[in-house]
Protein backbone atom coordinates (compact mmCIF):
# COMPACT_ATOMS: atom_id res chain seq x y z
CA UNK A 1 0.00 0.00 0.00
CA UNK A 2 2.12 2.77 1.17
CA UNK A 3 4.99 2.86 3.23
CA UNK A 4 7.79 5.57 4.56
CA UNK A 5 10.93 4.81 5.15
CA UNK A 6 12.78 7.29 7.63
CA UNK A 7 11.81 10.09 5.58
CA UNK A 8 12.79 13.74 6.09
CA UNK A 9 11.30 16.69 4.10
CA UNK A 10 11.87 20.65 4.38
CA UNK A 11 11.45 23.81 2.76
CA UNK A 12 14.54 25.53 1.88
CA UNK A 13 16.89 25.25 5.10
CA UNK A 14 14.13 24.65 7.27
CA UNK A 15 13.44 21.01 7.81
CA UNK A 16 10.06 20.35 8.37
CA UNK A 17 9.60 16.33 9.17
CA UNK A 18 12.81 14.12 10.13
CA UNK A 19 13.03 10.17 9.86
CA UNK A 20 9.65 9.16 9.77
CA UNK A 21 8.51 5.68 9.27
CA UNK A 22 4.90 4.43 8.59
CA UNK A 23 3.29 1.51 6.96
CA UNK A 24 -0.20 2.05 6.04
CA UNK A 25 -1.84 -2.04 5.78
CA UNK A 26 -5.20 -2.86 4.15
CA UNK A 27 -7.68 -2.34 6.66
CA UNK A 28 -5.85 -0.22 9.16
CA UNK A 29 -6.74 2.80 10.52
CA UNK A 30 -4.28 5.67 11.71
CA UNK A 31 -4.93 9.56 12.77
CA UNK A 32 -2.05 12.00 12.50
CA UNK A 33 -2.12 14.59 15.28
CA UNK A 34 0.05 17.35 16.38
CA UNK A 35 -0.55 21.21 16.51
CA UNK A 36 -0.92 23.76 13.47
CA UNK A 37 2.23 24.29 11.02
CA UNK A 38 3.74 20.86 12.28
CA UNK A 39 3.59 19.33 9.02
CA UNK A 40 0.38 17.29 9.19
CA UNK A 41 -0.24 17.91 5.73
CA UNK A 42 3.06 17.94 4.39
CA UNK A 43 3.55 14.70 5.31
CA UNK A 44 0.00 13.41 3.42
CA UNK A 45 1.35 15.00 0.52
CA UNK A 46 4.19 12.57 0.62
CA UNK A 47 1.57 9.60 1.49
CA UNK A 48 0.29 10.34 -2.33
CA UNK A 49 3.48 11.15 -4.03
CA UNK A 50 2.67 14.93 -4.45
CA UNK A 51 6.10 15.92 -2.75
CA UNK A 52 8.99 13.60 -2.95
CA UNK A 53 11.25 12.96 -0.27
CA UNK A 54 14.25 15.03 0.39
CA UNK A 55 15.79 11.69 2.12
CA UNK A 56 14.23 8.47 2.49
CA UNK A 57 11.89 6.40 0.79
CA UNK A 58 8.42 6.49 0.01
CA UNK A 59 6.55 3.49 -1.35
CA UNK A 60 3.24 3.69 -3.55
CA UNK A 61 1.91 -0.17 -3.80
CA UNK A 62 5.21 -0.99 -3.98
CA UNK A 63 7.13 1.14 -6.04
CA UNK A 64 9.57 4.26 -4.88
CA UNK A 65 8.04 7.25 -5.76
CA UNK A 66 11.68 9.14 -6.27
CA UNK A 67 11.75 7.16 -9.51
CA UNK A 68 7.93 6.54 -11.02
CA UNK A 69 7.44 8.02 -13.65
CA UNK A 70 4.68 10.23 -13.94
CA UNK A 71 2.06 7.94 -15.44
CA UNK A 72 2.79 5.50 -13.48
CA UNK A 73 2.88 7.68 -10.10
CA UNK A 74 -0.69 9.04 -11.79
CA UNK A 75 -2.14 5.41 -12.11
CA UNK A 76 -0.53 5.08 -8.31
CA UNK A 77 -2.91 7.78 -7.31
CA UNK A 78 -6.00 6.44 -8.41
CA UNK A 79 -5.40 3.73 -5.69
CA UNK A 80 -5.36 6.70 -3.14
CA UNK A 81 -8.35 8.92 -2.50
CA UNK A 82 -7.20 12.09 -1.03
CA UNK A 83 -9.67 14.25 0.78
CA UNK A 84 -8.17 18.25 0.68
CA UNK A 85 -8.45 20.70 3.79
CA UNK A 86 -9.86 23.22 1.37
CA UNK A 87 -12.39 21.26 -0.72
CA UNK A 88 -11.85 22.70 -4.18
CA UNK A 89 -14.70 22.04 -6.38
CA UNK A 90 -15.40 23.26 -9.88
CA UNK A 91 -17.86 25.81 -9.45
CA UNK A 92 -19.79 25.27 -12.47
CA UNK A 93 -19.87 21.73 -12.33
CA UNK A 94 -22.80 20.57 -9.97
CA UNK A 95 -21.99 17.98 -7.25
CA UNK A 96 -22.98 14.66 -8.82
CA UNK A 97 -20.30 16.01 -12.33
CA UNK A 98 -18.08 17.23 -9.07
CA UNK A 99 -17.74 13.65 -7.83
CA UNK A 100 -17.46 11.85 -11.31
CA UNK A 101 -14.30 14.37 -12.09
CA UNK A 102 -11.74 11.86 -11.27
CA UNK A 103 -13.52 9.36 -14.18
CA UNK A 104 -13.04 11.78 -16.49
CA UNK A 105 -9.94 12.73 -15.78
CA UNK A 106 -8.60 8.88 -16.12
CA UNK A 107 -9.77 8.87 -18.99
CA UNK A 108 -12.33 6.50 -18.43
CA UNK A 109 -15.51 6.53 -20.75
CA UNK A 110 -18.82 6.56 -18.01
CA UNK A 111 -20.92 3.05 -18.38
CA UNK A 112 -24.46 2.64 -17.19
CA UNK A 113 -23.36 0.55 -14.19
CA UNK A 114 -20.51 3.35 -13.20
CA UNK A 115 -23.75 6.06 -13.53
CA UNK A 116 -25.68 3.59 -10.93
CA UNK A 117 -22.65 3.59 -8.74
CA UNK A 118 -22.64 7.75 -9.08
CA UNK A 119 -26.14 7.75 -7.62
CA UNK A 120 -25.39 5.43 -4.78
CA UNK A 121 -22.46 7.34 -3.48
CA UNK A 122 -24.44 10.40 -4.07
CA UNK A 123 -26.89 8.85 -1.69
CA UNK A 124 -24.38 6.80 0.03
CA UNK A 125 -22.94 10.36 1.30
CA UNK A 126 -26.95 11.51 1.86
CA UNK A 127 -26.05 14.29 -1.06
CA UNK A 128 -29.31 12.79 -3.42
CA UNK A 129 -31.62 16.14 -3.00
CA UNK A 130 -27.89 18.21 -3.70
CA UNK A 131 -26.76 16.34 -6.79
CA UNK A 132 -27.79 19.18 -9.00
CA UNK A 133 -26.67 21.90 -7.24
CA UNK A 134 -23.39 23.86 -7.39
CA UNK A 135 -20.27 23.94 -5.02
CA UNK A 136 -21.43 27.64 -4.05
CA UNK A 137 -24.60 26.79 -2.54
CA UNK A 138 -23.31 23.69 -0.55
CA UNK A 139 -22.73 24.11 3.18
CA UNK A 140 -19.36 23.25 5.14
CA UNK A 141 -21.12 19.93 6.17
CA UNK A 142 -22.20 18.40 2.34
CA UNK A 143 -18.82 20.20 0.71
CA UNK A 144 -17.09 17.79 3.05
CA UNK A 145 -19.21 14.60 1.86
CA UNK A 146 -19.09 15.55 -1.77
CA UNK A 147 -14.73 15.68 -1.28
CA UNK A 148 -14.91 12.45 0.29
CA UNK A 149 -17.80 10.65 -2.09
CA UNK A 150 -14.98 12.38 -5.01
CA UNK A 151 -12.07 10.98 -2.72
CA UNK A 152 -13.52 7.35 -3.63
CA UNK A 153 -15.19 7.45 -6.33
CA UNK A 154 -12.29 5.36 -8.14
CA UNK A 155 -12.74 2.54 -5.33
CA UNK A 156 -9.32 3.45 -3.80
CA UNK A 157 -7.24 0.97 -1.28
CA UNK A 158 -6.23 3.73 0.42
CA UNK A 159 -8.33 6.98 1.94
CA UNK A 160 -6.32 10.00 2.84
CA UNK A 161 -8.14 12.81 5.11
CA UNK A 162 -6.67 15.85 5.79
CA UNK A 163 -8.91 18.22 8.47
CA UNK A 164 -11.99 16.82 7.65
CA UNK A 165 -13.89 18.06 10.31
CA UNK A 166 -12.29 21.72 10.18
CA UNK A 167 -15.37 23.42 8.75
CA UNK A 168 -18.50 21.19 10.21
CA UNK A 169 -19.99 21.19 13.60
CA UNK A 170 -19.69 18.22 16.29
CA UNK A 171 -23.11 16.45 14.29
CA UNK A 172 -21.61 16.48 11.00
CA UNK A 173 -17.91 15.54 12.30
CA UNK A 174 -19.97 12.44 13.68
CA UNK A 175 -21.32 11.75 10.60
CA UNK A 176 -18.28 11.88 8.42
CA UNK A 177 -16.56 9.61 11.17
CA UNK A 178 -19.10 7.02 10.40
CA UNK A 179 -18.49 7.52 6.90
CA UNK A 180 -14.67 6.45 7.41
CA UNK A 181 -15.44 3.71 9.33
CA UNK A 182 -17.65 2.08 6.98
CA UNK A 183 -14.91 2.49 4.74
CA UNK A 184 -12.52 1.21 7.13
CA UNK A 185 -14.50 -2.16 7.57
CA UNK A 186 -14.90 -2.56 3.96
CA UNK A 187 -10.84 -2.96 3.89
CA UNK A 188 -9.37 0.48 3.04
CA UNK A 189 -6.33 2.04 5.14
CA UNK A 190 -7.63 5.35 6.40
CA UNK A 191 -5.56 8.11 7.85
CA UNK A 192 -6.94 11.10 9.35
CA UNK A 193 -4.92 14.27 9.71
CA UNK A 194 -6.52 16.46 12.44
CA UNK A 195 -5.96 18.42 15.64
CA UNK A 196 -9.23 17.42 16.76
CA UNK A 197 -8.47 15.40 19.98
CA UNK A 198 -12.10 15.36 20.63
CA UNK A 199 -13.08 13.74 17.34
CA UNK A 200 -10.19 11.27 17.86
CA UNK A 201 -11.65 10.08 21.12
CA UNK A 202 -15.17 9.74 19.50
CA UNK A 203 -13.04 7.42 16.83
CA UNK A 204 -11.71 5.21 19.58
CA UNK A 205 -14.81 3.80 20.61
CA UNK A 206 -15.81 3.18 17.19
CA UNK A 207 -12.73 1.78 15.44
CA UNK A 208 -8.78 0.08 16.27
CA UNK A 209 -7.21 3.20 15.45
CA UNK A 210 -3.36 3.70 15.62
CA UNK A 211 -2.64 7.37 16.96
CA UNK A 212 0.04 9.48 15.94
CA UNK A 213 1.68 12.51 16.54
CA UNK A 214 3.85 15.00 14.89
CA UNK A 215 6.30 16.70 17.36
CA UNK A 216 9.64 18.77 16.73
CA UNK A 217 9.77 16.97 13.15
CA UNK A 218 9.65 13.05 14.69
CA UNK A 219 6.29 10.76 14.73
CA UNK A 220 5.48 9.34 17.89
CA UNK A 221 2.73 7.53 19.17
CA UNK A 222 0.56 9.20 21.59
CA UNK A 223 0.02 7.95 24.76
CA UNK A 224 -2.76 7.41 26.77
CA UNK A 225 -3.99 11.18 27.30
CA UNK A 226 -5.87 10.87 24.01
Amino acid sequence: MIELQDVSYGYGSDMVLSQMSLRLAKGSFHFLTGPSGAGKTTFLKLCYGELRPLSGQVRLMGHDSATMARDDLALARQKIGVVHQDCQFLDHLDVAQNIALPLYVAGRDISEAERRNLTQLVNWVDLRHRSAALPPELSGGERQRAALARAIIMDPDVILADEPTGNVDWEMAMRQLRLLVELNRLGKAVLVATHDLAFIRAAKKHVAARVLRIVGGKLQLAGADL
